[in-house]
């Protein structure tokens, strides 16, 4: 079993497929540990899968994990985690924008007892309006709403302990809250300072709307982490407002009615108490149907032991006494 599993997502990135490998090998057998590379093909629609494959055609260290579509950037880190061996797994981008020679700080830091190491992007390169703001702000608010004080929850350039990893259910776009899900088992964590790289080659996939969906990945993992266990607690404070507040206007028009019985309430009232009514009715319903639909979800992912990922093959070179290619497909045949 290797000491070292690299988990690295591509999805269209055959400019960078043999470049990465090439300073991913470099970087780690400088390390001197044994390790394993574990590249995940997402689905992509250009020669990175094929490129994936030549290279484990030479390299017995390389294990491909070919999806069947696009999954996601969450299932592919998924698909990567639970076919690693190693002992600690590091996971990084595909687009050269995180640097392997960044590698041996993060294990130096595995090494001093840490359960989690997450990169922190401290001086970023990117569009300053457009991802840098956003990104400060988003991140604050994972910050205050988690527990967690780290600077980066975006980043993907992050090192765990396997037990750690093993015991998270990741599905959506949840890969950024494994800090804060790990906290959540006891796992320590510690942030160091990685390099933001400009990317050389291919086009980024990231756009100004996947700042907006953080917000709603706010939401969840708050209730994850905090009323999971006691969703009452959550749902009874809202329906407790409700019923302070409906009840507070009941009594008021019940007074203006006995204060002033020969004047039609409901005529002059009415209206306004309806629409409140169900605008508060309809919030709760609404916020409550889609934190119970994340439980569903959760529930579903973990309990049953589900994936959310299908995998079409898995390619590694045979061993010395074996020569050739292993490629193992969906249905388990070689």
């Amino acid at each position: 079993m290797p000491k070292y599993s690299i988990v690295v997502p591509f999805h269209n990135e055959e400019e960078n497929v043999t470049a990465l490998y090439a300073r991913l090998k470099q970087v780690m057998e400088q390390v001197g540990d044994s390790f394993e590379l574990v590249l995940v093909d997402d689905g992509s629609s250009d020669r990175s899968y094929k490129l994936l494959e030549e290279i484990a055609a030479v390299d017995s260290r390389v294990l491909v994990v070919k999806l069947r579509r696009n999954f996601g950037q969450t299932s592919a880190l998924a698909a990567g985690f639970d076919n690693a061996s190693g002992e600690f797994i590091l996971a990084m981008d595909g687009d050269l924008q995180h640097d392997p020679n960044d590698i041996p700080a993060f294990i130096e830091r595995l090494e001093e007892g840490y359960d989690v190491v997450s990169g922190w992007r401290k001086e970023r390169i990117d569009n300053f309006v457009m991802r840098r703001i956003p990104s400060r702000c988003a991140n604050w608010l994972m910050a205050k709403l988690s527990g967690v004080d780290i600077h980066d929850f975006g980043t993907t350039f992050k090192a765990y302990r396997r037990e750690v990893i093993q015991n998270i259910p990741l599905y959506g776009e949840m890969h950024r809250f494994i800090p804060a899900l790990a906290s959540w088992f006891g796992a320590s964590i510690c942030e160091i300072p990685i390099r933001n790289v400009n990317r050389e080659r291919g086009k980024s996939h990231y756009g100004i709307g996947r700042t907006f969906r953080v917000f709603f990945d706010l939401l969840t993992i708050r209730f994850l982490l905090k009323y999971m266990g006691r969703p009452l607690h959550f749902f009874g404070g809202f329906g407790a407002l409700g019923i302070l507040a409906g009840s507070i206007v009941s009594v008021i028009l019940l007074a203006l009615k006995i204060m002033h019985p020969e004047q039609n309430v409901m005529d002059q009232h009415g209206p306004m108490f309806v629409i409140g009514a169900v605008l508060i009715v309809a919030g709760i319903q609404m916020l409550a149907i889609g934190l119970l639909g994340e439980l569903q979800v959760r529930h579903y992912y973990a309990s049953q032991n589900r994936s959310p990922y299908a995998i079409d093959r898995l390619v590694r070179l045979r061993a010395p006494e074996e020569p050739g290619i292993l490629s193992e497909d969906r249905d388990g045949n070689y």
